[in-house]
């Protein structure tokens, strides 16, 4: 029999849109476990620690080392990450227990003009610093000029209305959880500009072996939500690539069907790979591997395997 702890340390980065995520997180946990404390504490992370590096030189999961350290030598109980930040592999010795209801997973332009990005002039400047992203960009806009932006939401807003960029793409949930919305110019369809791995869910991890917090978190699980990001996490594991090439998945539950559609692009969006499977929601995990296969076959295989430029 599981003991229930009277306090719940959980831990998560100390970015705005963090912090903002992990009060949504405690205030589903909260009201289910009346008796128990919840407390956030910060921790510092490689990606946030390294703002001037460049994001193509870090591997996934630069976001989450540090949380994940800091669960496994016991400071915190439970993690709180974006579940795009989620590498491939788990950390050995810790589990995701539950995946929140996602929110919004599309991709939005932020334009200075307000204009949408088919509203654009040649040569305007898109701020992005993910493989993804630009690649898309390129492959709807040829004429427009890519250039990388790092910092958080606020920071890259910001560089948005500077003479350096014309507009730059984020994610809609993390403008939507900070109350940024109205900054929003356009939506991206899911299915033409795919949204990366787990964007707009939250996944929380905790000790493999901890069952008693395990059991908690597991209470703030929502299983379409979870289905979806265990498959999109099943093509990520299944087509290699992490975060460096322009590679993406994106799940949805229709009924008792699970869908997904895959994306693999050259950097230059020249040449856009496309796949499309269903299958039960009962198994996400292959689903997504089986969709990874289909892409590799119709021709992403060349750009997994280092041909993402030509």
């Amino acid at each position: 029999m599981n003991i229930t702890p009277q306090r719940v340390r959980v831990g998560a980065r100390s970015s705005p849109l963090s912090i903002a995520q992990t009060e949504e997180v405690l205030g589903i946990l909260r009201p289910l476990f009346p008796l128990i404390e919840f407390v956030f504490v910060p921790v510092s992370v490689l990606g946030d620690e390294q703002k001037a590096a460049p994001l193509l030189s870090m591997a996934r999961g630069m976001f989450v080392k540090g949380i994940e350290a800091a669960l496994l030598s016991g400071t915190i109980d439970m993690a709180v990450h974006s579940a795009k930040d989620m590498p491939a592999e788990l950390q050995e010795g810790l589990a995701i227990a539950a995946y929140t209801e996602r929110q919004d997973p599309r991709d939005v332009l932020i334009s200075k003009s307000g204009g949408a990005l088919a509203d654009l002039p040649p040569n305007s400047v898109i701020g992005t610093s993910s493989p993804r992203r630009s690649a898309l960009v390129r492959s709807l806009r040829d004429d427009l000029i890519v250039r990388p932006i790092r910092g958080n939401v606020g920071t890259r807003l910001e560089k948005a209305l500077t003479e350096d960029y014309d507009a730059v793409v984020l994610a809609a949930a993390g403008l939507i959880r900070l109350g940024l919305i109205g900054r929003i110019s356009e939506y991206f369809s899911p299915e033409i500009f795919v949204p990366d791995t787990g964007q707009g869910a939250l996944a929380l991890q905790v000790r493999a072996g901890d069952m008693a917090i395990m059991e908690i978190a597991a209470a703030a699980d929502h299983a379409e939500t979870s289905a979806a990001v265990k498959a999109e996490r099943a093509f990520l594991t299944t087509i290699g690539g992490g975060c460096k090439v322009p590679v993406a998945s994106f799940a949805r539950v229709q009924g008792d069907v699970l869908q997904i559609g895959a994306v693999a692009a050259t950097t230059n969006g020249r040449h856009v790979y496309r796949s499309v499977d269903r299958g039960p929601i009962s198994e996400p995990e292959l689903l997504g591997r089986r969709v990874a296969t289909a892409l590799l076959d119709a021709g992403a295989s060349a750009i997994v395997g280092g041909g993402a430029a030509s």
